[in-house]
């Protein structure tokens, strides 16, 4: 098989799998196992007085109230408010809601000034979106905490090591508390308990919950997960919003594991305790401009004695997505798969560690821009020996590219007969036409892999390379469209397949000049495709993050440089197009045959037809 034929599969195979995936989400998830597929209750919303519609579920969130700012839906309840060094907000008493949650080191945009990011926002707000923790009972004289029950805290402000323990006494007897601490960075602990003063056993179901408004904007592309998702039983489910149209719902029973809901780089999720079996739902409610998702969990019931106090302990991770975090609380908190909140996709095994090196090289250099260069050398020094290989193949075979052409003039008519020669020319040459491929083949997972890495991982967002690259995360910048930052102008929808940037452009030429080096196709239609192969690729990569470009780039200017050198070592003619003499590679076995002449010029070429005439 001619080399460039199985490149030109392997790159259309890679671009029709990419397209695909980008145009057609990925499918819904099975039901199967305990897993279990319901139709909720779209009735009237619940009314404000936490009881459930039944034992053991927790109350259902009403319809969205008026909305006013988010200083405004603040003031509504007293709080008591936090600041840590990643985490700023405040818990409201009022319902005892977690529902003020702002990330300290994390803007909306690349300008410092611009806004912390919210996680969580109070009802009220444009987008609520809060946890709460309550109980449930079959007895309905029982009064339970609901979202109006005011609570009493025994300080204003809460911080690590400062936990706040909020109480309310139902005048039957209960004394319900919440002690609500944080950690240094995006973990709250809350351990709910119950305090009978009553001369009867009371049962009663713990559960918690996070509630959140509206189906939020997602990047909609197949490489990354944005929606609900859970480690239930030790196996990773994930969910579309649109899942659970028409107010359905998913329901678990797990022990262990965790349930939430992610954005691209952060995530509001429910860790219940490991060793307990908890009933988990995933749900949505209402339509239009009163859809909410809910996702819960219900603990098993627990009977509190006279004189007794009952408790217990689940966890809010409220923040984001950093790796050496959330890996941090895997281990010290004992949660299933922790991990698989970041979506490190099917090869995590390579994507991870892919990661971690990045991320040491930017601890020592401190430019993720830097370290981006300083991995790919890293890269090809590891492929070094079958980069090498495989550049002394393609060197080979450009050496025999005057044959090949003979051959073509020869047998152009007979396809059959011009193959078979072909062959025979490689076999007497030692040369394997394939052989160029592998380092292709083999790069390219790390070049998915990376692409992953910058695009999901929150480590890469809003990292600046140098000069005008100020998020290696994001598209260049500088573009055609935008005649390179000369007309700062927003650029319609309908031309931004042609909003190439400077870094997808630097790549397209570095990708045509390894090209040259290549031995070219003897089919006319082939040479055409790969010469068409730079410009399809720079339109490609111009909406790709600024990093994985870079990458491909200085990955091109070292192949070219590997490949230069090796080309020079075995003699073979670089830049323009090959004479007759460079045929003398292939003289000895020629003339072997019979028929062949070490010489240049003529001589050159009697040795060439007389190779192909024994053949």
């Amino acid at each position: 098989m001619d080399q460039k034929n199985l490149i030109v599969a392997i790159v259309l195979s890679v671009l029709i799998i990419v397209g695909w995936q980008a145009a057609f989400p990925p499918a819904k998830p099975p039901v199967n196992g305990s897993q279990q597929q319901t139709t909720g209750q779209p009735g009237t919303p619940q009314a404000p007085t936490g009881q459930p519609g039944a034992p053991g579920a927790p109350p259902v969130a009403g319809a969205p109230a008026q909305i006013v700012s988010r200083k405004e839906a603040l003031e509504r309840s007293p709080r008591v408010t936090f600041d840590t060094p990643e985490l700023v907000g405040s818990i409201a008493l009022k319902g005892a809601r977690i529902d003020d949650v702002n990330l300290v080191k994390y803007r909306v945009t690349i300008d410092p000034k611009s806004p912390p990011v919210p996680v969580l926002s109070p009802v009220g707000s444009a987008h609520p979106y809060y946890a709460e923790f309550g109980w449930s009972t079959s007895d309905a004289s029982i009064k339970l905490p609901g979202p109006d029950t005011l609570w009493t805290a025994d300080r204003t402000t809460v911080a690590p090591g400062k936990p706040v323990k909020l109480t309310w006494d139902n005048g039957q007897g209960l004394i319900f508390g919440l002690d609500i601490s944080i950690d240094e960075f995006f973990m709250f602990d809350v351990k709910q308990s119950v305090e009978n003063k009553t001369d009867k056993p009371v049962t009663l179901y713990p559960w918690s919950l996070v509630v959140r408004y509206g189906e939020p904007p997602a990047e909609g592309i197949y490489i990354l997960h944005e929606g609900p998702y859970g480690v239930f039983n030790g196996s990773l489910k994930e969910f579309g919003y649109s899942d659970f149209k028409d107010n359905k719902q998913q329901k678990f029973t797990t022990t262990g594991g965790w349930v939430g809901i992610t954005d691209k780089y952060w995530m509001a999720t429910l860790v219940p305790d490991q060793k307990n079996k908890v009933d988990v739902s995933i749900k949505s409610t209402g339509a239009g401009s009163d859809l909410k998702f809910q996702f819960d969990f219900v603990a098993p019931a627990t009977t509190i004695a006279p004189g007794t106090t009952s408790t217990s302990d689940s966890h809010l991770f409220a923040g984001a997505k950093i790796v050496r975090v959330i890996d941090a609380y895997e281990k010290k908190l004992g949660i299933e798969k922790f991990d698989l909140t970041i979506d490190w996709g099917w090869f995590w095994f390579f994507t991870k560690p892919l990661f971690w090196l990045l991320e040491w090289l930017y601890v020592q250099l401190g430019n993720f821009g830097l370290s981006i260069l300083v991995l790919t050398v890293i890269v090809k020094a590891v492929f070094f020996p079958l980069a090498n290989k495989s550049y002394a193949a393609m060197s080979k075979m450009k050496a025999l590219q005057p044959e090949m052409e003979k051959l073509k003039e020869r047998f152009g008519e007979d396809r059959q007969r011009m193959n078979q020669e072909l062959m025979q020319l490689y076999r007497r040459e030692k040369v394997n036409p394939a052989a160029g491929c592998l380092p292709i083949i083999v790069q390219i997972p790390v070049f998915f892999a990376l692409y992953k890495v910058l695009y999901t991982s929150i480590e890469m967002r809003h990292q600046p390379f140098f000069g005008w690259i100020k998020d290696l995360s994001a598209p260049d910048p500088l573009t055609i469209m935008t005649g390179f930052g000369l007309f700062p102008w927003q650029v319609p929808e309908i031309f931004h397949f042609f909003n190439i940037g400077i870094w997808p452009i630097i790549m397209g030429v570095t990708m045509y000049l390894q090209q040259k080096l290549n031995p070219q196709p003897t089919d006319p239609v082939q040479a055409r495709v790969f010469q068409f192969l730079p410009i399809l690729f720079t339109f490609m990569l111009a909406p790709f993050a600024a990093g994985l470009v870079i990458y491909w780039a200085w990955s091109n200017i070292l192949s070219i440089a590997q490949q230069y050198y090796i080309m020079r070592k075995h003699g073979v003619q670089i830049g323009g197009k090959a004479k007759p003499a460079v045929a003398a590679v292939a003289a000895p076995a020629a003339a072997s045959g019979g028929g062949g002449n070490t010489g240049g010029g003529s001589g050159g070429k009697k040795g060439g037809k007389g190779a192909a005439k024994k053949g």
